[in-house]
């Protein structure tokens, strides 16, 4: 099941990679980078499972909260180009 979880992943990583390089505006670079991020947490969420060592499971609280904060500060950059 891991294997799968782990062909899944790079699956969604091909994608989100293809739409950041591909991408014809802004927003869909910003989404795209947002999706590699959680592609990565959840490679490494599925690399605790299997492992059954969860030292890095902190490392992804910290993942998320910065990822968020840096959405959010690209999000109200994008707003305020638009004015």
């Amino acid at each position: 099941m891991i294997s799968a979880t782990y062909l899944v992943l790079v699956a969604a990583g091909a994608c989100f990679a293809f739409r950041m390089l591909r991408g014809p505006s802004l927003t869909d670079r910003v989404v795209a980078i947002n999706g590699l991020l959680l592609v990565g947490m959840a490679t490494i969420a599925a690399r605790a499972v299997q492992t059954g060592i969860g030292a890095f499971l902190n490392v992804l609280v910290v993942v998320a909260l910065v990822g968020f904060i840096g959405t959010a500060m690209v999000a109200r950059y994008i707003e305020g180009r638009g004015e």
